[in-house]
């Protein structure tokens, strides 16, 4: 067995796993918040057990998501010791910051929300979730940044005495456009997915006990619908913004996403296509003129430059050898994502227009709803697959090939071991996690006695800190 293949497949595994939880995180610290604000501005009771209601949800989600990062931090001197020797003076200081100050702002802030119901002031009590919140945008942006500089190296010379990179301008790292291109199109990819969540939980309880607590899971089905409406516009608008820093820092990536072998002027951009096994025959297609153009230079008739001449090209600066990412899986995973993404964000206004007049949902209404989180989970999961995937067969771009960047002593079955154990790990995670939101979704709203302790329908909360 190929230890570089397992190496990979163990980080592609983790990586994906841990990002279901880090969009859920982000959004939901953020709806808690909102709805926490509600409440200190109205005094309604009902936006205060709401809050408390999606709190204990968003720590269940929290706590699983801090521990599978930290695993996927450990692979990169496990699995990629050669990566991290080269490249740790430069990726390794975003991370750091991201947990030196991000983390740590947003981790002990949330712990002060935690243990603050009764005891902190409404308003300081009220800032600590909002700090909480601002934190993980915050991590989210140093890790965003650091996974940027792989696509795009900026601020950096090489030293051939020591065979490293070397970092000259961290402002250049967390800064540079693919950074923060990244980061705009992420964090509304991650309100698509909160919303969503928040959507399809109100709808099941409205559906199940349409006369327990109507009004606030009403205003929670509505709020999180909106927020999946107003999200997937702003990722269409950043996610057309990034096609076009991503074809000039990467053009093999965009004239793969499109399977486009050889440039074209102007180009199309087809919705379904079958072709030969290798991508590089077209049998069938379905196309909408120009719009290739568009996403890659923001022109209709603009040159987009073809699989063909961009490996011709690579030869020359590179040397030889094949440079192409697997373009199936650039293909598709690119229509995937923008698929569900569109899907979601069509469903959620669909959703909005069913529920209006004080309508209740429908039991396939209800079936939507429930189903609606996966499509934008989905999309944020086949994102970074193709984001990941189309770069290769580099794992820094145009610095570090992939197979040069994995540990060079591990034997396979080590890593065979660690890929068998961490899947069967977090298999047994996402059950208990499953099993924790589901316990905590049946129970409902919580009561809110004088030091705003909650219990839900008679029974406890789950003990995280109320």
């Amino acid at each position: 067995m190929d230890p570089l293949l397992l190496a990979r497949w163990q980080f592609a595994i983790t990586t994906v796993y841990h990002f279901l939880f880090v969009p859920l995180t982000i959004s939901l610290a953020f709806t808690v918040a909102g709805f926490q604000t509600a409440w200190y501005r109205t005094g309604k009771e009902q936006y205060l057990r709401l809050t408390k209601f999606f709190g204990t949800l968003f720590l269940i989600n929290f706590a699983v998501g801090v521990v599978t990062g930290i695993v996927q931090e450990f692979q990169f001197g496990m699995n990629w010791s050669d990566y991290s020797r080269f490249v740790g003076d430069i990726f390794g200081a975003p991370l750091a910051i991201e947990g030196l100050l991000a983390f740590f702002l947003e981790s002990t802030f949330l712990g002060l929300w935690i243990f603050g119901w009764g005891r902190l002031p409404k308003g300081v009590h009220l800032a600590t979730i909002w700090i909480a919140a601002i934190g993980t945008v915050l991590s989210a942006y140093f890790i965003l940044a650091a996974n940027s500089w792989m696509q795009y190296p900026v601020g950096y010379t090489v030293n051939e005495a020591a065979g490293r990179a070397e970092l000259t301008d961290i402002v250049a790292v967390l800064t540079s456009p693919m950074a923060l291109v990244t980061f705009v199109h992420t964090i509304p990819a991650a309100f698509m997915t909160g919303g969503a969540f928040v959507t399809g939980i109100a709808s099941w309880r409205l559906l199940r006990h349409p006369d327990t607590d109507r009004p606030a899971f009403r205003t929670a089905a509505k709020v999180g619908a909106w927020m999946v409406v107003v999200s997937g516009l702003l990722v269409a608008i950043t996610g057309d913004i990034q096609a076009r820093v991503m074809t000039d820092a990467q053009p093999m990536k965009m004239a793969s996403a499109e399977a486009l072998w050889e440039t074209s002027q102007p180009a199309s951009f087809s919705i379904f296509t079958i072709g030969s096994l290798d991508g590089s025959e077209e049998i069938f297609s379905i196309r909408i003129p120009y719009l290739l153009s568009f996403m890659a230079t923001g022109d209709p008739n603009g040159k987009v430059e073809g699989i063909n001449d961009i490996q011709a090209r690579y030869e020359e600066k590179f040397g030889p050898g094949d440079w192409t990412p697997n373009i199936p899986v650039a293909y598709w995973s690119f229509r995937l994502m923008i698929g569900a993404g569109i899907l979601a964000a069509a469903a959620a206004a669909w959703f909005l227009w069913l529920m209006r007049r004080d309508r209740l949902p429908t039991r396939f209404m209800v079936a939507t709803a429930i189903l609606l989180p996966f499509l934008p989970l989905a999309a944020n999961s086949i994102g970074w697959i193709f984001t990941e995937m189309g770069r290769q067969p580099w794992i820094v771009w145009g610095l570090m090939t992939t197979p040069n960047g994995v540990s060079p002593s591990n034997p396979w079955y080590a890593v065979a071991l660690t890929l068998v154990t961490f899947t069967l790990v977090y298999g047994g995670l996402a059950l208990v996690e499953l099993s924790l939101l589901l316990r905590q979704i049946r129970l409902g709203l919580p009561t809110v006695g004088p030091e705003s302790a909650p219990t839900g329908e008679g029974e406890p909360a789950l003990a995280l800190g109320y």
